[in-house]
Order: structure tokens, then sequence, then C-alpha cells
């Protein structure tokens, strides 16, 4: 049994205790009245508490969690202030259309030089077809003497650049022929339907020109267009005049690669030599400072540098 220093009577312990609680109570009573005072003096906002304006305006508290007791009042709509809306009601097979639509749009390419065009002028296949055979021969085919009526009527000169540009949108695959299936993939990809729309869309066709990236793919597609069905090459003259369609206004070389091809035995180019000779005008210096006679280039240009050094020392 513990030691109790200065013990008291019981009697007086009671009634220190009892003194104790009544003076405990009225502590508390004292604190409320005073906190009571304090807010009569100062009112906080509509009588709300910082905690209460923080959950009113949906923010969160120190732990990061609100009270959210005011999150239906600022979301529930007031009664007059939203406009009903009816329920559409869905037709049979209406969610299996708009999902076949969403797919497409997302799978579609982009379109080469399409614009965007009015409901009131939309691409008409019919159109197209009937346009087509304005030129057409009853084999279904534009053939060259069609095809001069056909650039006569859009303006355009046969041998004009941007009508190589044209049968690369339409992957012809023959020199100054047009089959059905060509004109009809070819111009719904333009969005073009009539000569009107044709015309305004050949400077289009010729910017393209300065895409390095797509010069280049109209560049290799010239090859095969070009070419005869049965050959593997192209012969030296057909080869000179398109590298003069497509690189003797942009490649300052070009006259003198013309005269080496003049004066060279090669009766023709194949496709790895006509694909180095776009790489060589875009790589090489026109002083040819930078070729690299160890290089992978054909024997071609390799004859063709050594030609130009001794050309240039004479």
């Amino acid at each position: 049994m513990g030691l109790t220093l200065c013990p008291l009577p019981r009697k007086r312990r009671r009634q220190l205790s009892s003194r104790r609680r009544r003076r405990s109570r009225w502590s508390w009573i004292l604190r409320e009245k005073k906190k009571q005072k304090e807010k009569k003096d100062n009112p906080s906002p509509a009588g709300t508490t910082v905690t209460d304006t923080l959950d009113k305006f949906n923010l969160f508290d120190l732990n990061g969690q609100g009270s959210q007791k005011y999150t239906a009042q600022l979301v529930k709509p007031v009664k007059g202030s939203v406009m009903p809306v009816k329920k559409k009601r869905k037709l049979p097979g209406a969610d299996d259309h708009e999902h076949k639509c969403k797919i497409t749009s997302f799978a579609r390419p982009q379109i080469r030089g399409a614009r965007p065009i009015s409901s009131d002028k939309l691409f008409s296949s019919r159109k197209c077809l009937l346009w087509f055979h304005k030129y057409a021969a009853g084999d279904n085919v534009v053939d060259p003497e069609a095809m001069e009526s056909f650039c006569e009527d859009i303006g355009v000169e046969p041998e004009n650049i941007v009508m190589l540009v044209l049968a690369w949108h339409l992957e012809a695959a023959n020199m100054g022929f047009f089959t059905k299936e060509e004109w009809l993939r070819g111009m719904t990809v333009l969005q073009c339907d009539c000569t009107e729309r044709l015309q305004s869309k050949l400077e289009y066709m010729r910017g393209e020109l300065n895409d390095s990236v797509l010069f280049k793919n109209i560049y290799r597609y010239a090859f095969d267009f070009s070419r005869d069905r049965d050959q593997r090459s192209l012969d030296m003259d057909t080869a000179k005049s398109m590298l003069a369609l497509l690189l003797g206004r942009t490649w300052p070389l070009f006259p003198i690669f013309h005269q080496f091809l003049e004066q060279s035995k090669y009766k023709g180019m194949n496709k790895d030599q006509w694909y180095n000779v776009l790489e060589f005008s875009r790589t090489i210096n026109t002083d040819l400072s930078n070729y690299d006679e160890d290089g992978a280039w054909p024997v071609l240009l390799d004859e063709f540098v050594e030609w130009q050094k001794t050309w240039s020392a004479s």
C-alpha cells in the first residue's frame, strides 16, 4: 500500500471533490459563453466557419478530404434553369450504324488533296463516270487521242508535269491511258467529278512537287509509268525526257548530266540507276566535292563524275 502525504479526513475529501466538480462545470459554462460572445463580435460570412467555406467551394482540407456537404447543392440544377431534353427513340440498328461510322472515320486514310466540300457540292460517282465516258472509247479507256481533248478541256498541255502528278493520283499503269477503274479511284480521292473541280485542284497538285517526300514518290512512280511493259529498263530517250521534266528545273547539274547521257554508251536506265540519280541530285554538291568514289553509287554516276572532272579541267 502506497504512502499518501498529508492525508485528509474522508469528509473533507468529499467536500473538496464536490467543489472541484462544480468549478469544472462552471469553467465549461464560462468558456462556452465566451465563445458565443466572440461569434457575435466577429461573425463569419453567412455564419459559416472556414471549413464550411472550403466545403462550399468544393475545396479540400489539410488532410486532402472535404466533408463535401455542399457538393449536392452545387450540382443540383435549379428548377427552370436547364432546358429539358426529350429523349430520342432509337431506330432499329441505330447502334450498329453509329459504330460503323466511327470505325470508318477512324480507319479511313487522309485523302490527298481533299478539301472540305459544302453539302450542296458533294462528290458524285455517277457524275464522275459520265465525265469519264465523255472521253473514253468503247473499251472503257481514255486513249492518247482522247487524252489530248481532256488536256485541252482542263487547260493543261499534255507534257506538263501536273499531268504526271494526276496520273500518280490515279495510279495509272500506262502512260497516255486512263482506265475506268483508275479514273474513278483517283478522282474519288481528289473529290473531282467534273472539269471545273479538277481545274481547282491543279495548283494544289503542282504544290505537291515541293514536298520532298511526295516528290520522291512521284519520281519513283514515273519509272514504271514511263517504261514499256515488256522492258525492265527505260530507254534512254524516255529517261532523258522524264529527267528533264522532273529534275530540269531544280538540279543545277542537270544540263551537264544531260550532255553526259547524250555522249554515253548507255542505251537505257534501270531502276537502281534511276533511283540513285535523284539521291545524287539531292546530296552531292554542285562542285562534286563531297562525292565518295568508294560509295555505293552505280557505275553510271561514277563515270559521270569522272567525265565532269575531265570536262572541267579541259
